[in-house]
């Protein structure tokens, strides 16, 4: 025991020095507050090297047994951006992933640290890779005013979703079972599954209408989802956020009725009433 703990003291140690060179530079910027690499440093040592690993690499002791791989930060390849695909974050993204967490993964919400912490935090991790020295984070998407919810949009969404296929991953009924769904790798050739719409109305990277635009615009780096921002226009991917808004909302009569108690809600239900909502989804037509 006592020499399982001298080994993981100095494979700790031996990481900080490896990192020292380049993070007591490192910076992060969320809105006016400044994070320190040098104060982010223990903090990563204390809560995140057992997922991530001593060197940000994903290869941590706990990986192994973790149903999704931790994110390998040598890479920098994110999932949940604002910015292009291909294209380093922001910190106000790295912070809001930190903040969030991931819905249905091991990576829980660290709101439980202050802001400052997290600040901190994001600067660290940026010293993992050299792209954060040699690149600039990419330049967030605009997100247009979404517009109002209409019967024609959710239709539209609808014919979106078959014309992109979207089913042939996503399956026919949104609950992430299509014929390619089984054979679906992530960028570590590790098996990942589609996202099952049917399963609540959270998301990777948030659970906001505006959160599931930004993944249509930017895609999810290191996944099979790819941006669809030279396939859509603006007002499409709106169409297709409203239609995919119908798989939610029949989860189970208890989030039914939180959705009817809500006028964005009422009017998705209804619409999805009229639009006709995949079989089995809980909606009386």
């Amino acid at each position: 025991m006592r020499a399982n703990k001298v080994k993981k003291f100095a494979m700790i140690a031996a990481a900080m020095l490896a990192t020292a060179w380049y993070s007591h530079a490192q910076e992060s910027h969320i809105g006016k507050r400044t994070g320190h690499a040098s104060a982010g440093k223990p903090l990563y040592y204390r809560y995140c090297w057992g997922c991530h690993g001593f060197r940000g690499d994903g290869n941590g002791e706990n990986g192994p047994y973790l149903n999704i791989l931790p994110r390998n930060f040598v890479s920098a390849t994110f999932k949940c951006r604002s910015t292009p695909t291909g294209t380093l974050p922001t910190d106000d993204d790295l912070f809001n992933s930190i903040t969030r967490g991931f819905y249905a993964t091991y990576m829980p919400s660290w709101v439980t640290l202050t802001n400052q912490q997290r600040a901190d935090l994001v600067a660290f991790i940026k010293t993992f890779s050299p792209r954060w020295k040699n690149e600039k984070a990419g330049e967030p998407i605009k997100v247009p005013a979404e517009p109002a919810l209409t019967v024609d949009s959710i239709k539209h969404g609808k014919e979106l979703f078959a014309k992109l296929e979207c089913w042939k991953c996503h399956g026919q009924e949104g609950r992430g079972d299509g014929p390619s769904a089984a054979t679906l790798t992530d960028s570590s050739d590790q098996p990942i599954r589609p996202y099952n719409f049917a399963a609540g109305t959270r998301f990777k990277c948030g659970e906001t209408n505006e959160d599931l635009y930004k993944i249509f615009i930017t895609g999810l780096d290191g996944t099979p989802m790819p941006s669809f921002a030279d396939n859509v226009k603006p007002e499409e991917a709106w169409d297709l956020v409203h239609y995919l808004r119908t798989l939610q909302v029949t989860h189970n009569g208890r989030e039914l009725a939180l959705w009817e108690s809500t006028k964005e809600g009422a009017e998705i239900v209804k619409a999805a009433k009229i639009t006709g909502t995949p079989t089995g989804s809980g909606i009386k037509q």
